[in-house]
């Protein structure tokens, strides 16, 4: 039976009785974390802080900031706040850029995270009953494991099927009913055009919702995956720091930013140069400060994703504060010639073109002592096999639009459907191919 909350008296607290849990846990965390991270003390202390001068949220201020650099200095275990025999599980990232950030959690961060997770699924409609066919991956990474725990909590049936191996996953879609897609958007683009390859009219399956996560999408993408695939698309939110996935979630009144669950995770919004918290609505670098983990809190932690924070009422009757969408991070900010460009923004140009298909890179070299930005992207067939004039003519168009939005000039190469190599996870969007 669907459900609006899945735990209506939190979910719907005014912000007066939300701050007081707020405060209260935040109290509490800054100074058991004081006691025994050995890291965060010397911070602290360094700062000028100690535990009992947090006196109101605002005193949040005064403590400073986790960057991910605070992990690997202190990898693997350093930041632990229990001893590794009540640790039940660990997760780590990949790494890719120095050594992998690994989390751990004990018994009550396992259950605080499957609720956190069931609240998410059900601001997307998902309730007992489901078919929850759960293609994020699992292992090390925190998406697939998160999510299952999560629907099993909201009591659906949970189909662990995690990447890869498509066809085999769009079978099982078709025999098993399956009613909510959990995946990358990228991946769900990737489903969408293997079922057209096959010849499988999605309408002919049970989808009804997807809700997508783990990198940053547009809005044109979410009318393209729902187009594509026939079903409600939603947003969720998280990163392995702070939980995993279920920090924030999107509900299915509003496409105006997700819910943040603030009474386990507390956001601010800072000026990515300075630090300063930014004043309300204001756009900056989201900072989440975990409220109620055991094994693995984290303060003020810099997330380096652009989002800003709404506090207006919405209309599902949450009053849980909405960030936005994540436009880019200030890590995957791309400066062409001074000029800031995200990603996210060329996709936004992209996929507001007929003709476009909703795959594309985004490689940057160095010619001389200029940096350089060139597009490649895949065009439908019908216009890929269409004359010489009409491919100049998107060409042109789409570095137009480009130029227009983003104010720098960018190479347009159009290349044929299914060149460029899909994704089973994040799609890689940007080449850097510059010796900086």
């Amino acid at each position: 039976m669907t459900t609006l909350y899945w735990e209506e008296e939190i979910e719907t607290l005014p912000r007066v009785g939300l701050e007081s849990i707020q405060l209260r846990r935040l109290q509490h965390l800054v100074s058991r974390v004081y006691r025994t991270v050995a890291p965060y003390r010397r911070k602290m202390e360094a700062g000028g802080v100690r535990p009992e001068d947090i006196k109101t949220l605002a005193d949040l201020r005064k403590l400073p900031f986790t960057v991910k650099n605070d992990l690997r200095d202190n990898y693997p275990f350093g930041l632990f706040t229990v001893p590794m025999e009540e640790i039940v599980r660990v997760h780590a990232s990949s790494g890719t850029t120095g050594k992998p950030t690994v989390v751990g959690y004990t018994q009550k961060d396992i259950e605080t995270w499957a609720n956190v997770m069931a609240r998410a699924l059900t601001c997307a409609g998902a309730h007992r009953g489901d078919m929850v066919h759960n293609a994020y991956g699992y292992g090390l990474f925190t998406g697939g494991l998160g999510a299952h725990y999560g629907a099993e909590r909201l009591g659906a049936t949970v189909i662990p099927v995690s990447g890869g191996n498509t066809k085999r996953q769009i079978t099982i879609m078709k025999d098993f009913g399956s009613t909510v897609l959990l995946s990358t958007p990228s991946y769900a683009l990737n489903l969408a055009e293997t079922m057209d390859a096959l010849g499988v009219d999605p309408s002919s399956l049970s989808l009804r919702v997807g809700i997508f996560g783990a990198e940053p999408w547009s809005e044109n993408m979410r009318e393209e995956v729902e187009r594509k695939l026939n079903l409600k698309a939603v947003d969720i939110y998280g990163l392995s720091e702070v939980m995993g996935p279920g920090v924030a979630m999107e509900c299915l009144q509003t496409e105006r930013g997700m819910h943040v669950f603030e009474d386990h995770f507390l956001p601010e919004i800072i000026d990515p140069d300075t630090g300063e918290v930014l004043p309300e609505g204001e756009k900056g670098e989201l900072v989440f400060t975990t409220l109620t983990k055991e094994a693995f809190p984290i303060i003020r932690y810099r997330t380096k994703d652009i989002s800003r924070l709404i506090y207006e009422p919405c209309g599902c009757g949450r009053t849980l504060v909405r960030m936005e969408k994540v436009t880019g991070r200030t890590d995957d900010m791309l400066i062409i010639r001074g000029v800031n460009v995200f990603p996210s923004q060329v996709e936004h140009v992209l996929m507001s073109i007929e003709g476009v298909e909703p795959h594309y890179q985004i490689v940057v070299e160095r010619e001389g002592n200029l940096d350089t930005m060139s597009v490649q992207v895949e065009v439908s067939e019908n216009i890929f096999s269409d004359e010489i004039r009409v491919l100049e003519n998107l060409s042109r168009k789409i570095q137009l639009e480009i130029k227009d939005l983003l104010g720098v000039t960018c190479k347009v190469k159009l290349v044929e459907p299914k060149t460029i190599q899909r994704s089973e996870g994040k799609a890689q969007r940007v080449i850097d191919k510059r010796k900086i």
